[in-house]
């Protein structure tokens, strides 16, 4: 994983992983493409992956990360500390 001042969740790949570190707790998305996510971290609204989408795709040391679980009320995190991002592996075709 690369450590990032900040990543851009709308203009990730799918498959992208990442991993928010907040000032209260770890939050580990996977990036499905056009902002839609699975995300886990939090021990009330997403214990396990859950799909949501991320209010503000700019995801960035100092701010605060704010993400959409279903029909639920807007979740914004504690500011974010740091940001890992693991890109897919390319794939490549075995002849």
């Amino acid at each position: 994983m690369t450590s990032a001042e900040f990543v851009d969740c709308a203009n990730l790949p799918a498959g992208c992983l990442l991993e928010v570190e907040t000032r209260n707790r770890q939050y580990r998305i996977e990036c499905l493409g056009g902002g839609a996510i699975r995300i886990s971290g939090h021990p009330e609204y997403c214990p396990e992956p859950v799909p949501g989408k991320v209010l503000d795709p700019l995801i960035e040391r100092g701010k605060h990360l704010q993400f959409l679980l279903g029909d639920r009320s807007p979740v914004t995190t504690s500011r974010v500390m740091k940001v890992r991002v693991q890109r897919p592996m390319a794939l490549t075709s075995v002849q």
